[in-house]
C-alpha cells in the first residue's frame, strides 16, 4: 500500500506519522527533545538532536507498517523563527536560537528605530519581534562576532532536517515570514531590505511552495532511516501553518486554537493582512497556495499549564499514574471542582515574556485577585481561564480586520480536555469542535506530501476526504456572561503593569 510520511520538529519533541492515502494511520513514532535555557529569556536547542531524534522517530514509525506498505513521499513541518546558521562545511554553527528566544529585543528596538516601521511593514509585511531571525542575527554579530563570520547559510528547523534527508538546502514560503527578512506578499525574500543589513544574498536559500518538491532522499539517510531512496521530499511548512491544513484551516471563516507549548489562533486569508497596531500579530505565507494567514501567538499557554500541575497537582499527577491515566483527564474532573471564574482569580500567563497582543519580552507571569478562600484547584483553573483569555485577545484581533469566525477548531493538549475545550467556547463565545485526527502539523505535512505527489489535485481537496468533525461544543450562556465580564478586568492588567515588568527586568534577583 502506498503511503506518506509527516515528520514535525516540535519544542518538546519530534513526532512522525505514516498514513494512507484516505488518512488512515499506519505508522506513528515520537522521541523528546532538550531545551537549553543557559540565561533568563535564553531558549536554544541542538540542531543534531533534532536529526538524531528524527532518525529515531521515523525508525519507530516505520517498524509498525506492513510489510506491503511503501512510503512514497514526505512532508515537513516545525517550530517556526528558529534560526539555524550553518558552516562552509553546512555544519551548524552553534545551537539554535529558536522561536521562544527573548535575549534580542534590544536589537529588534534598534532596528525598527533606524528603518521605521513603515518601511519594515512595506518591506516584509510584518510587525518585527523578538524572535524573529534579523534581531538575532544583530545580536550574534555583536555577541557572538566569532560565530557571525562563520556563517554561510541560515536555515529553519525543519529545513536542517531536509538537508539530512535530501542534501539539498531549500526552504519554502510558509517560514519565511519568521525572518524579518522576507517579502510575505510576494512569496520571496526582502532583497532590498537584505541588502540594506549588509547581508550576503548567498546565506538564503530558495524558496519553494509548500507543495512543491525540493529534493529526495539520498540513499545513505534511506538506508539508516528503512524508507526508500528517492522518494520525493516537499517544501512543507513552519507547524503553525502545517496544523492549520491539519486543522483543515484552508479557507475563510474556519479557525483553530492550538494550545501545545505556546498557544495560536490561526486564520486562512484570501490576501495578505497586515498588522500596523504593534500588537505582534504574525501575517504570513499559508503553506496553501495563493493563501495567507493570520495568527497570534501565547508563548507559554500549555507551558504555564505545565507548569501549574507541576507545582499545584502532585496528588492528581501520582494518582493519574497509578490509575493509567492521561493528565488532562484527571486535571478536568479535579479542576472543574472550581466554578467559571475560578471565584474571582485571574492569572496572566506571560512566563517567558508575550507575544500577541503584547511583543514584551519583559512581561512575566501573574495571579490578580487571590484570597484566603481560594483553593489548589482556583489556581489551577486560573491559568488554563488566563491562557483561554489571551488567546481571545488574538480572536479579537482577527475580528477587527474583518475576519468571519464561523467555528473554532480546537486541538494541540488543550484540545483534548473536555474543560478547556469548554473554556473556549465560553469565552471565544462560539462554537468549538474538534476532528477526527487531532495531530496537527505532522498530518499537515502529510497532507502536503500527498498533494505534491499528485495523490490530491490540492490541499482542500486532501483535507475535505481525510478530515472530519468528531465533537462540538456550544458556549453555555451564563459562562459566557461572566467570562465578559472577567475579561474586562483581564484587559486591564497588562497595561497597568507594563512600565512594573520593565522595572522589574532590572532587580539582581533575576540574574
Amino acid at each position: 500500500m502506498n503511503c506518506y510520511m509527516g515528520i514535525d520538529i516540535g519544542t518538546s519533541g519530534v513526532k512522525v506519522l505514516v498514513l494512507s492515502e484516505t488518512g488512515r494511520m499506519l505508522g506513528e513514532g515520537s522521541c523528546e527533545n532538550t531545551l537549553l535555557t543557559p540565561a533568563d529569556g535564553w531558549a536554544e536547542q541542538d540542531p543534531d538532536m533534532w536529526w538524531e531524534n528524527t532518525r529515531t522517530a521515523v525508525k519507530r514509525a516505520v517498524s509498525r507498517l506492513a510489510r506491503e506498505d511503501k512510503v512514497c513521499g514526505i512532508g515537513l513541518s516545525a517550530q517556526m523563527l528558529g534560526a539555524v546558521f550553518l558552516d562552509k562545511n553546512r555544519k551548524s554553527i552553534r545551537p539554535s536560537l529558536i522561536w521562544c528566544d527573548q535575549r534580542s529585543s534590544a536589537e529588534r528596538d534598534a532596528f525598527e528605530n533606524q528603518y521605521g516601521l513603515d518601511y519594515i511593514l512595506e518591506a516584509t509585511g510584518n510587525y518585527p519581534l523578538t524572535g524573529y531571525w534579523l534581531p538575532k542575527l544583530e545580536w550574534l554579530k555583536k555577541n557572538e562576532k566569532e560565530n557571525f563570520d562563520k556563517i554561510e547559510t541560515m536555515l529553519f528547523p525543519k529545513d536542517y532536517i531536509r538537508l539530512m534527508l535530501t542534501g539539498e538546502l531549500a526552504g519554502e514560503v510558509s517560514d519565511g515570514g519568521g525572518s524579518s527578512l522576507f517579502d510575505v506578499e510576494r512569496r520571496t525574500w526582502a532583497w532590498e531590505l537584505i541588502d540594506k543589513m549588509g547581508y550576503p544574498r548567498s546565506w538564503f536559500v530558495k524558496t519553494a511552495e509548500s507543495d512543491e518538491i525540493t529534493g529526495t532522499v539520498l540513499k545513505s539517510a534511506a538506508e539508516d532511516l528503512g524508507i526508500p531512496a528517492g522518494i520525493p521530499v516537499v517544501g512543507g511548512g513552519g507547524d503553525q501553518l502545517a496544523g492549520g491544513i491539519g486543522n483543515g484551516v484552508v479557507e475563510e471563516g474556519v479557525v483553530s486554537s492550538t494550545i501545545g507549548t505556546s498557544g495560536v489562533v490561526f486564520a486562512c486569508t484570501d490576501s495578505l493582512k497586515t498588522d500596523h497596531g504593534k500588537r505582534g500579530l504574525h501575517c504570513f505565507c499559508h503553506s496553501v497556495r495563493g493563501k495567507w494567514s493570520v495568527f497570534g501567538c501565547t508563548l507559554a499557554a500549555g507551558g504555564s499549564f505545565k507548569w501549574a500541575v507541576n507545582q499545584f497537582g502532585g496528588e492528581e499527577i501520582r494518582y493519574s499514574q497509578k490509575a493509567g491515566l492521561g493528565p488532562y483527564e484527571v486535571m478536568d474532573v479535579y479542576t472543574g471542582a472550581s466554578p467559571a471564574g475560578s471565584r474571582g482569580v485571574l492569572f496572566l500567563p506571560y512566563m517567558i515574556g508575550e507575544r500577541t497582543p503584547y511583543p514584551d519580552p519583559y512581561a512575566r507571569g501573574v495571579f490578580f485577585g487571590l484570597g484566603l478562600r481560594h483553593t489548589r484547584a482556583d489556581i489551577i483553573r486560573s491559568v488554563m481561564e488566563g491562557v483561554t483569555f489571551s488567546l481571545r485577545d488574538s480572536i479579537e484581533i482577527l475580528r477587527s480586520f474583518g475576519v468571519v469566525i464561523k467555528q473554532v477548531r480546537a486541538s494541540g493538549g488543550g484540545g483534548k480536555s473536555r474543560l478547556w475545550r469548554q473554556m473556549q467556547a465560553d469565552i471565544f463565545n462560539t462554537e468549538v469542535i474538534t476532528l477526527n485526527i487531532d495531530e496537527g502539523p505532522a498530518l499537515g505535512a502529510v497532507i502536503l506530501a500527498m498533494v505534491g505527489a499528485g495523490v490530491y489535485s490540492s490541499v482542500k481537496a486532501a483535507c475535505d476526504t481525510i478530515i472530519k468533525p468528531a465533537g462540538s461544543q456550544e458556549p453555555i450562556p451564563e459562562n459566557a456572561g461572566l467570562y465578559e465580564e472577567s475579561y474586562r478586568v483581564y484587559r486591564s492588567l497588562y497595561p497597568a503593569l507594563k512600565e512594573t515588568f520593565t522595572l522589574h527586568s532590572g532587580i539582581s534577583a533575576l540574574k
